[in-house]
C-alpha cells in the first residue's frame, strides 16, 4: 500500500516561523513532524510514499531526499501556483499512487497511532478515517461514529458522539478517479461516501495534537509523553 503525506500547506497560524520554514519541518525533540511520520510508516511496512509540495517545498525535498535514509522510496507531487487543498492534492498526485487503497497522512499532526492499522483497513469499501476526542480548539467535532463503525456527518442521530478527524485515513483510489483537477476540499467527497454508508472509522485515544498554533507547538515540546514517544522513534 502506498501512502501520501500532505505537506503543501502555508501554516499561516504559525507565522513568522513558517515564513522561512515549512510547517512539516518544524522539530520536536530533534525530529521534524514529517520525519516522525516517515520513520513510523517504514516501521509499519510501508515502502513507497508520495509527498505533495507547495510552500517552501524545495526545503522539504532537500531535507528528505529520495527517502533512502528512512527505509522508503519518496516521490514528490509539486502543486502549481496555489495549494490545491486535500482532495485536490490527491487528484493531482493520483498518477503516482499505484495501490488500490492508500494511506493519507497530514504532515502537521503529531500522533502515536500505529500506521499498521491503516494497512489493515484496506479493501473496506471507500475508506477509513481515524477519529480522536475533540480538542479545545475544535469542540464540535467532525463526524460521529456508530456501533458498527460507520461514520455520520450530521446530527440526524443525536445519541451518537461526535469526534474530530485526526488527519489519518485510508482511501480507495477510485474514490478520486474522474474528479476534475484543481482546488478541491476533502469534506464534500467524504460526505457523499458517508451518505452512501461507504465510509468507516475508529477512535484513537492516545497522543494526538494538531500542531496548528505556537501554543500547541510549545505544549507538544513540553509534554513528557510526547518526548518519550519521539525518543522511542529515534532509538
Amino acid at each position: 500500500m502506498d501512502a501520501i503525506i500532505f505537506a503543501a500547506g502555508r501554516g499561516k497560524r504559525l507565522r513568522p516561523l513558517t515564513d522561512s520554514l515549512p510547517k512539516p519541518l518544524i522539530e520536536i525533540n530533534g525530529l521534524s513532524l514529517i520525519e516522525i511520520h516517515l520513520y513510523r510508516l517504514a516501521a509499519a511496512g510501508f515502502s513507497r510514499v508520495i509527498i505533495n509540495l507547495h510552500h517552501l517545498g524545495e526545503m522539504i525535498r532537500d531535507k528528505l531526499g529520495d527517502g533512502q535514509r528512512y527505509g522508503l522510496e519518496i516521490l514528490y507531487s509539486v502543486e502549481p501556483d496555489h495549494a490545491l487543498e486535500t482532495a485536490g492534492g490527491i487528484i493531482h498526485a493520483l498518477h503516482l499512487i499505484r495501490s488500490n487503497y492508500f494511506a493519507a497522512i497530514s504532515a502537521d499532526v503529531l500522533c502515536d497511532y500505529d500506521f499498521q492499522g491503516l494497512r489493515n483497513t484496506g479493501n473496506t469499501q471507500s475508506g477509513f478515517l481515524l477519529l480522536v476526542d475533540n480538542p479545545v480548539h475544535h469542540p464540535e467535532g467532525d463526524f460521529a461514529l456508530d456501533s458498527l463503525g460507520y461514520l455520520h456527518a450530521s446530527a440526524e442521530m443525536p445519541d451518537l458522539k461526535f469526534y474530530t478527524f485526526s488527519g489519518f485515513a485510508c482511501f480507495k483510489r477510485s474514490l478520486f478517479e474522474g474528479l476534475p483537477a484543481g482546488k478541491r476540499a476533502l469534506r464534500p467527497v467524504l460526505e457523499a461516501q458517508i451518505a452512501a454508508a461507504h465510509l468507516r472509522g475508529d477512535h484513537h485515544s492516545g497522543i494526538w495534537s494538531d500542531i496548528g498554533s505556537p501554543q500547541r507547538l510549545e505544549q507538544a515540546r513540553q509534554s513528557p509523553a510526547v518526548l518519550e514517544y519521539i525518543d522511542s522513534i529515534k532509538q
